[in-house]
């Protein structure tokens, strides 16, 4: 993408565009920490193959979503997620990036000063397998509304 998340509007964001970024290294302590305080089942904390909760791979994929794709200038609350999906399990060792592609972008209906921003992101390991999917809205402040 050629405009900084510093300086990216609702207009910045075009169907089709597919933004790839960021790598995180997942470590045994960071799974097993992360599940004891908040998913403790057994495949998390140690018990047998060590696997991340997804919900763990879900916050390692927003800290990669805010620091490199959401506008730092334009972003607003976002109304949710659609069809979120664990596809493969994350382990120790894993290295994860964030592809994203906008589906859908277009002004609101109703507040002429945002815009919608539709999209899949897909997080991958060091393979290039997706390991986990999802359809975030986000709502964006206008450029020209500023």
């Amino acid at each position: 993408m050629s405009v900084p998340p510093a300086e990216r509007w609702f207009e910045d964001y075009y169907v089709g565009m597919v933004d790839e970024f960021g790598e995180v290294a997942v470590t045994a302590e960071e799974i097993v920490a992360f599940a004891t305080r908040y998913d403790p089942q057994p495949m998390h904390i140690g018990a047998g193959e060590l696997i991340a909760s997804g919900w763990h791979t879900a916050a390692m994929m927003m800290r990669l979503f805010v620091e490199h794709y959401l506008s730092q200038v334009a972003t607003l609350p976002s109304p949710g997620i659609d069809e979120l999906r664990w596809l493969r399990p994350v382990r120790p060792g894993d290295r994860l990036c964030v592809r994203v592609t906008v589906t859908e972008a277009r002004p609101s209906r109703t507040k002429p000063d945002r815009g919608i921003i539709r999209s899949l992101v897909e997080v991958l390991n060091q393979h290039g397998d997706v390991v986990m999917s999802q359809r975030p809205m986000n709502l964006m402040r206008r450029r020209s509304a500023a």
